[in-house]
Formats: structure tokens, sequence, C-alpha cells
């Protein structure tokens, strides 16, 4: 195995544990939106190792699907709404959970299997990321309201960097991309999202601290919801 191979095997291992990790204590918020989702980027995370180490067609097919369920619903729709939780109080239930990563799968079939859309999936696929980084400036915006700055600033360099890779992924090739160690776009991807993962939970539980500790002021005792 040369030394490109083994860097990004690492940074798919870096992913997997971030978003794996991430997920199971999201999931312990009871907000399965957001947390199966980030258990979907690692699981496409893992089979990543697999074909980086192997070459095994299996293992790049797994990963292939699991990354533009995330591109295409996972992150932009699926995750937005398990933050929505905290920003707009949405409470889905089990049932509507479920119906909706069965629609998301199904709607991923389409996109990897379909030729009739591949013509136009790149496109769909920034577009979609981009309504990502609009709410995410939201999200931001929510942050420095409470005067959590280290937060927002996290979730600001996430979201520079998750958007970067977007616009780089179907429409533009870093020079030297078959040769460069580090400088390719496959590490570069990994890794701002490994990042992403820790910088959105912290920051949703920044919000969460807020919502439970909120200090009533117009009452003759202030007191601590």
């Amino acid at each position: 195995m040369d030394l490109r191979s083994a860097i990004l095997m690492l940074s798919s291992a870096l992913l997997a544990l971030s978003s794996f990790f991430y997920g199971w204590k999201v999931v312990r918020k009871r907000n399965y939106l957001l947390g199966l989702e980030m258990w979907i980027v690692g699981t496409s995370a893992t089979n990543a190792i697999g074909f980086f180490a192997t070459g095994n067609a299996v293992s790049y097919e797994v990963a292939h699907f699991f990354d533009a369920f995330s591109r295409g619903f996972g992150i932009p729709i699926i995750a937005v709404a398990g933050l929505m939780a905290i920003t707009h109080g949405y409470k889905p239930s089990i049932r509507q959970d479920v119906a909706v990563f069965v629609v998301a799968f199904a709607l991923t079939f389409v996109l990897v299997g379909a030729d009739f859309i591949a013509g136009v999936l790149p496109y769909y696929y920034l577009t979609m990321w981009i309504l990502l980084s609009i709410y995410l400036v939201y999200f931001i915006k929510r942050l420095l309201e409470i005067g959590e700055t280290v937060r927002a600033l996290a979730v600001g360099v996430a979201l520079v960097t998750s958007l970067g890779i977007a616009v780089i992924y179907d429409f533009y090739k870093i020079p030297g991309e078959e040769t460069n160690v580090f400088f390719n776009f496959y590490t570069l991807a990994l890794c701002s999202w490994a990042y992403f993962m820790p910088a959105i939970y912290y920051g949703y539980c920044a919000l969460e601290r807020a919502k439970n500790g909120r200090v009533v002021l117009n009452s003759p005792t202030p007191y601590r919801t």
C-alpha cells in the first residue's frame, strides 16, 4: 500500500469515527433524524476504508450510494430537520422519521441509477448544499444571539469548508489530483466532513443549553426554565 492510499484510509477512518461518535451522542438526545444521518455518513466512510484498502467494488458502490444519499437528502434535508428541533421546536414522530428515511432512500436509488438525471445531478447536489449553507447562516446567527461566538465561528468554518468541497466536487479538478498525497480532493473532503460533525453537534448543544436555561426576567422573581 502506498502512502497516498494510507492517508486516504486514515482520513476515511477519521470521518467514520467522528460520524459514529457524534451520531451516538445525538441519538442519546432522541434526535434520530440528525443522529442516524451522521451514522449513514459513518457507514459511507467505513466502506471507503475498504475501497481504499482493497479496491473492492462492492465497498465502492456502498460508499457511493450513501455519499449520494447524504449529499442529496441526508445532510441538506434530514440533518437540517434534526437541527430544527432546537431552532424551531420541530419534533416529528418516530413514524415520520421512518417515512423520511424511506422516501430519501428511494429517491437516492433514482439519483444513482437513472440516466436521465445524470446531466443535472452535479447542479442538484450543489443547489442542495447552498440551501444547507443558508440554513447554517441562520444557525450561526442564533449562536451569536446567545453569545456563543466560539461555537458560531466553528460552525462558520464548517459551512465554508463544506461548501467549498461541494463546489469542487463536480466542477473543479485539483492539479495533481492523482498523485498528491495530502492535497487531493478526497483527503480534503473527508477531513472537512469529519470536522463538520463536532462543529454542528457542539453548536446544537449550545442552543439546547440556552433553551433549557433561559432566564425569565418579566417575573417578580427571575427564574430559570
